[in-house]
């Protein structure tokens, strides 16, 4: 009968709360307060997300930036930066994030890394002008917009130009693995985890509703392939991939590896046999792989 509500709020520092009210607005009770997880949180170095904008390619992009919890700006320090970027997406907004993702952005904080991360266009939340500008030729603009966000990342005096790294996973690994490619000038390493290397390989029902068929829009289908770059890969690089992925098939990471070493391109990979798009298997797959990335960045950025 509409009476009550239950209202949920967080912020990127602060748990979700979640409390029930009358229609007019009045709290009756509070159902969860996450007290436990917010006194657990004040026991570590916890590196909170500061927020602003970067001016590039006549577009303002929202962005985030994490600096260690002992930060001194008279220090230079290596960035990693968090990348998804597909259509409709957001990493740069205010909820509060827990899990495996973010605790390892706050694990890298406290090894004195910096991490960022930037909403490129054909993004969500800005608009049907903003998100659509990707249309036919995804990857085009957003990679641009990454690495211009990074060329800028790089001029800040705190910033030590000759460490920038990027990551991602699924379109994320898409990204990072064509920012390597087309801003060889400015990144040095990148982690790309089950990255599509070429729309042709990708599920038709996602690829041509943004692509068209690769008949119809042939250059837009070769243009956006980190396949066809592969050869312009000069920085360290991991490839990692499920070989039961459900989701961005195998077959992505064979051909990508196959050009690289046609290439004659150095690189690093890991297969995770008959795990599928999360690399999940209720074991120890997922301890290895987060301890895989960290020490590639240890070593590499």
């Amino acid at each position: 009968d509409f009476r009550y509500f239950i209202k949920t709020y967080s912020d990127y520092n602060k748990p979700p709360e979640i409390s029930l009210h009358e229609a007019g607005g009045k709290r009756i009770r509070t159902l969860v307060d996450n007290k436990d997880l917010i006194e657990t949180i004040g026991e570590y170095k916890w590196s909170e997300k500061e927020f602003f904008t970067v001016d590039v390619n006549e577009n303002s992009l929202n962005a985030y930036i994490m600096k260690p919890a002992d930060f001194d700006s008279t220090k230079e320090y290596p960035v990693l930066m968090y990348v998804y970027g597909g259509p409709g997406s957001q990493t740069v907004n205010r909820n509060f994030e827990a899990g495996q993702r973010p605790m390892w952005h706050q694990y890298l904080t406290n090894q004195g890394y910096i991490v960022v991360s930037v909403d490129n266009r054909g993004t969500g939340a800005r608009g049907s002008d903003f998100m659509k500008q990707t249309y036919k030729q995804l990857g085009v603009y957003e990679t641009q917009d990454q690495v211009s966000a990074a060329k800028q990342i790089a001029q800040l005096p705190y910033v030590d130009a000759d460490r920038l790294g990027i990551w991602g996973w699924s379109y994320g690994g898409y990204m990072s693995t064509l920012s390597l490619e087309e801003g060889n000038d400015v990144f040095s390493t990148a982690i790309a985890v089950a990255p599509v290397t070429h729309w042709k390989f990708y599920d038709t029902i996602y690829t041509e509703r943004y692509m068209q068929t690769p008949q119809l829009n042939p250059n837009g289908y070769e243009v956006s392939a980190p396949l066809n770059k592969a050869g312009e890969i000069e920085g360290n690089y991991l490839l990692i991939h499920g070989t039961g992925d459900d989701n961005v098939h195998f077959q992505n990471a064979v051909e990508m590896v196959n050009e690289l070493i046609a290439k004659d391109v150095q690189f690093q990979t890991m297969y995770y046999p008959n795990l599928a798009h999360s690399i999940y298997d209720g074991g120890n797959a997922r301890h290895h792989l987060w301890k895989l990335m960290t020490n590639f960045i240890l070593e590499n950025l």
